[in-house]
Order: structure tokens, then sequence, then C-alpha cells
């Protein structure tokens, strides 16, 4: 995949990457880069329809996505990755044939299984990158868990109500884990939905998708060790600087070293 657009013309603006192309932070090499890359996004829902939208588009070499449900009608509110014929489908097929669509250029890996600890190791292996769009504190720990052990770079968002945030989590390079933010509580709470905004998980998909690029294209500044905030109600967004926790009991704190 990457070969074969290093071989394409490096600066045609009607070609399928030619906007990528003529960005400096990009280019030729940045472009490159992301036809060599595998990615991992799991969940198809709200958070995962753009995020696996954006980087197809943007020509991620392989895409692997995981979940284990169905298109509902309740959903298309705001997963427009999916469609009103596609209501009772298995979101990974439906989510694989819009792909297909948009980018038949890109290796799409389609996992119809609901993540646990018997089978996230296995989803991990040969990934550059590992996107949580899932909606459970359990779901986010046991993600967060396995990418420290994998040393896996893990890129998390979640969303609510109007409220969404995005965290790069990476202690192999020396940033915190997702535990190390958010420690995993003894007894999680009960998921009690209180509803979403429909264009709530497009703004904040869209940033994850585009953090994901900038990861794995070194352009601009990167999330490791930041924690970004929008409150689009109200108009308020920003950062806020995390660290590693000594006593995180998944990284411990040492640089994924534990």
């Amino acid at each position: 995949m990457g070969a074969e657009m290093e071989d394409r013309p490096a600066f045609d603006p009607e070609g399928r990457y030619g906007r990528h192309l003529i960005l400096p932070e990009i280019g030729p090499e940045g472009q490159a880069r992301l036809g060599r890359a595998a990615v991992l996004v799991i969940g198809t829902g709200g958070l995962g329809a753009p995020v696996l939208l954006y980087l197809a588009a943007a020509g991620v070499g392989r895409l692997g996505f995981a979940d284990d449900d169905v298109v509902s009608l309740s959903n298309l509110q705001r997963q427009v990755l999916h469609s009103t014929p596609r209501v009772g489908d298995l979101k990974t097929l439906s989510a694989r044939d819009r792909l297909a669509d948009l980018n038949p250029e890109i290796t799409l890996e389609p996992h119809a299984l609901r993540v646990s600890a018997d089978n996230i190791g296995a989803l991990l292996e040969g990934h550059d990158l590992v996107i949580d769009c899932t909606d459970t504190l359990p779901a986010r720990h046991l993600i967060n868990r396995a990418c420290v052990a994998a040393g896996v770079p893990l890129l998390s968002g979640a969303i609510a109500q109007w409220e969404g945030q995005i965290g790069l989590y990476h202690p192999a390079s020396g940033g915190p884990c997702y535990a190390c933010v958010f420690p995993e509580p003894e007894a999680p709470p009960p998921v009690q939905s209180k509803g979403v905004v429909g264009a709530l998980p497009g703004v904040v998909g869209a940033r994850m998708a585009l953090e994901a690029i900038k990861f794995l294209t070194g352009a601009g500044a990167r999330l490791k060790g930041k924690l970004w905030m929008v409150d689009t109600l109200w108009n308020a967004e920003r950062v806020m600087a995390t660290r590693p926790r000594a006593n995180c009991p998944v990284c411990g704190g040492k640089g994924g070293s534990c």
C-alpha cells in the first residue's frame, strides 16, 4: 500500500490524497506513513462512525474495527456511518460496506465480536494505534490494560449529552495510561443514558481522527500527556496536562515498564 502511494505524482491536486500531499506537515512522506499504518478502532457507533470514515478517507492502509452490535433505528440520529436500510445488520458489516465504497484502496478488517480479556490480546497484534470508541468504563479499562501490556498507544474518547473528551495514552513512551488519569473504580456505577446531541459524536470523533492522523504522520503537537475537553452547549474548550501516577496498578507510572 505504501509503495503504491509513493509511486503516485507527488502533488497531483486531483488525486485521492492530493490535499494531503500539498500540506507541508504531511506531504508524500506523511501520506506514505498513513498507507503503511495499521489502526484498530473498537466500537463502530457514535464516535467510531466519524473516526472510521475520516481514517478510511485519509488512506490508513489497514483499518480494523470491532463491534458485536447491530444497527438500530435510534442509532441513526448520530451514527452517520450507518443507514436506514442497514437497520438490523451487524454494525461491522454495515461499516465495511460503507468504507469500501468510500476508499477501495485500503484493507478493511471487520471483527464482529465484543472485546474481552480472552480476545483483545490477539486483536491488538500488529497495530500501530488503538482507538477506543466504546461507551462503558469496564470496556475502556480493559482496552487500556491490554494496550499497556502490548506497548501500543491508545487514543480514547468519551461523550455525554453536550460534552466530550479525548486523551492519548502511551506509557511506553513516558506518558500516562488511561488508569493514571481515570483510576478504575472497584465497582463501576450502572450505566445510565442521559442522551446525547446528535452532532456531538461528529465533533469529538472527527477530532479523534485528526489526532490519529497527526500521531501517525508526526505532524504538529500531539495529545500525549494531555486531555482535551469540550462543552459544546456553552462553547467552552480546554486542554489539561496529565502525567503518570506513581501508584497506578496498570502501568505503575514508570513508562509502561511494569
